[in-house]
Parts: structure tokens; C-alpha cells; sequence
């Protein structure tokens, strides 16, 4: 049994001893934590093809890092409230995820969504889980090397991503003709490069990774230019809700301060051959923080 996993069970059997205490524990629950315990169940948004962070694996079932580490948030939840719950997926995109989680549809969001100043007026996130920025995909033989090489080309881009707003300003300051495929999600546009729909494809780098370990010839695809913007993944968590939060928080705390994170991204990335950058181990050691 894991080490989050062991926790949370001891925590949770603590709690059903602890009678009158917990009754009244109950009484005093708000916001986010009230409804999960008032339905028994927590509701998690996933992407479908975010891939290794977020996806459906053979069987249509959410997996990926941030399925995993929202796993432990739900294992901590189930010690706050004392009983256990259950999770319900709800599939979301970059256009559906925000409005979701503000309209309280769903309770936590585990995805790949960079935390920015701007959505934070909608909703609120939990420490970085991962760093990454905005690159280029294409197929080898594209002549695509960076960015630069973009005129006259069509690049596909999801909406409602930073990587959308981030390439249309690049290629206007920059003076390039571009012609912008609109996609729903990364799958898409993976299905739009590989059919010639598209010359490129543009999202998060770690992102593109997983499309060409996915694809069918991954030989015939490579990840190109410099980093265009700096992109730290975090958990969406209802805003204005700090007890939600911060139960939230502790979690990942408890899982830096263990080592278990390490566990996890090694069982997602290594494979891959993605090692934790400096600028990842020390976000992870700030959000350790003390009891």
C-alpha cells in the first residue's frame, strides 16, 4: 500500500473513533467540503488527451500524473471528512474546464491548466505540479525549426489556451503570415498535422511529448524552437473557498515532504525521458510547507 494511501487510512479510521467529535466537525463543514460530504462523492473534471498528465487509457478510463496526485487530494479529503468517498469523472477542454469549475458542476479540476493572473479572477489553484511552456510540433520534413518559420504555414491551436494567445501575438509582433487551425482539443490537432490539415501544432512542450509517444509513427515527428511563455500546471479548486484549499495544499505538501511525488513522476516521465528540472524540485520544496 502506498504511503499516501496508508495515511489517509489511518486518518480516516481515527476519525470514525472519534464519535461526537466528528458530528460536530460536520455541522461546521462550508462551501466545497459540505457538498462532497453531502453527496458522498467528489466530482473531477479530466482532459481526455493530455497525455501524460491527463488522458483515457484503453479501457476509457482517466490515468496520468495529475490523475494520480489528485488521487492523494482525494485520499486527504476522505480523512477531513471523516468517511470515504467517491470520485465521478466528468470529461472537460480548455473551453469547458473553467466555467465548470466556477458553476460548481465540478469540485477540483485534474487536468494540464496553466495557473495565470487572469483565470484567477474565476477560479483558484493548488501549488505547481509540473512546469512547461509553449512550443512547436511538426512532422521532420516540414522545414519548421522555429517559430520564424511559420509564415505562410497553418498552425493548429486550441482555444482558451495560453499557447493560442501566446503564438498569435508571437507571429503579429513578429510580422508572419499565419494561418490558425482552430481544434478542440490536442487530439485533434495531432489529427490535423498527421493529415496535412496543419504544417504544425502548438501546446504546452511536455504536452507534445505525449502526442508523438502516442502517435502512430513517432519517428516522423519532433518538437521544435525555443520556449515561447512559462507555463506552471496547478489543480483549479473553487475560488473563495479556503477551507477547500487549503485541506488541498496539505495534501501536496504531505506528498513533497514524503518523497512520494517523486514516485509518480518518475512512473509518468521516465519513460519518456523527462527528468525533473531544478526550476520543478525547488517549486516542489516551496510548497512543502510546515505544519
Amino acid at each position: 500500500m502506498e504511503i499516501g494511501r496508508k495515511f489517509a487510512a489511518i486518518a480516516v479510521a481515527a476519525s470514525l473513533g472519534m464519535g461526537g467529535a466528528l458530528s460536530a466537525s460536520a455541522q461546521d463543514l462550508t462551501g466545497t467540503l459540505k457538498k462532497i460530504s453531502d453527496n458522498g462523492e467528489i466530482v473531477i473534471g479530466h482532459r481526455e488527451s493530455s497525455v501524460p498528465l491527463s488522458y483515457l487509457d484503453e479501457n476509457q478510463q482517466p490515468v496520468g500524473y495529475t490523475i494520480d496526485i489528485c488521487s492523494r487530494i482525494v485520499d486527504e479529503i476522505s480523512a477531513e471528512l471523516g468517511k470515504e468517498i467517491s470520485i465521478r469523472y466528468v470529461p472537460i477542454n480548455p473551453k469547458t474546464r473553467i466555467p465548470l469549475l466556477a458553476n460548481g458542476t465540478i469540485n477540483m479540476e485534474c487536468g494540464s491548466t496553466t495557473n495565470t493572473l487572469t483565470r484567477q479572477q474565476q477560479v483558484e489553484y493548488l501549488p505547481p505540479t509540473f512546469i512547461t511552456g509553449t512550443k512547436i510540433l511538426t512532422k521532420k520534413d516540414s522545414g519548421i525549426n522555429s517559430i520564424d518559420d511559420l509564415g505562410g504555414k497553418v498552425i493548429g491551436l486550441a482555444p482558451g489556451t495560453t499557447n493560442d494567445r501566446v503564438i498569435r501575438e508571437e507571429a503579429e509582433k513578429r510580422g508572419l503570415d499565419v494561418d490558425f487551425l482552430v481544434v478542440n482539443d490536442h487530439a485533434e490537432g495531432m489529427l490535423a498535422l498527421d493529415t496535412g490539415r496543419a504544417d504544425a501544432y502548438s501546446t504546452d512542450h511536455i504536452l507534445l511529448f505525449g502526442l508523438i509517444e502516442t502517435s502512430k509513427n513517432p519517428d516522423d515527428f519532433a518538437v521544435v524552437g525555443d520556449f515561447l511563455s512559462y507555463d506552471p500546471y496547478a489543480i483549479m479548486v473553487p475560488r473563495d473557498d479556503s477551507a477547500f484549499e487549503l485541506v488541498g495544499k496539505r495534501a501536496l505538501a504531505n506528498l513533497f515532504r514524503s518523497g512520494e511525488i517523486n514516485e509518480i513522476y518518475g512512473k509518468w516521465f521516465d519513460p519518456m525521458g523527462i527528468e525533473q528540472t531544478p526550476l520543478l524540485k525547488a517549486s516542489f520544496q516551496l510548497a512543502t510547507l510546515p505544519e
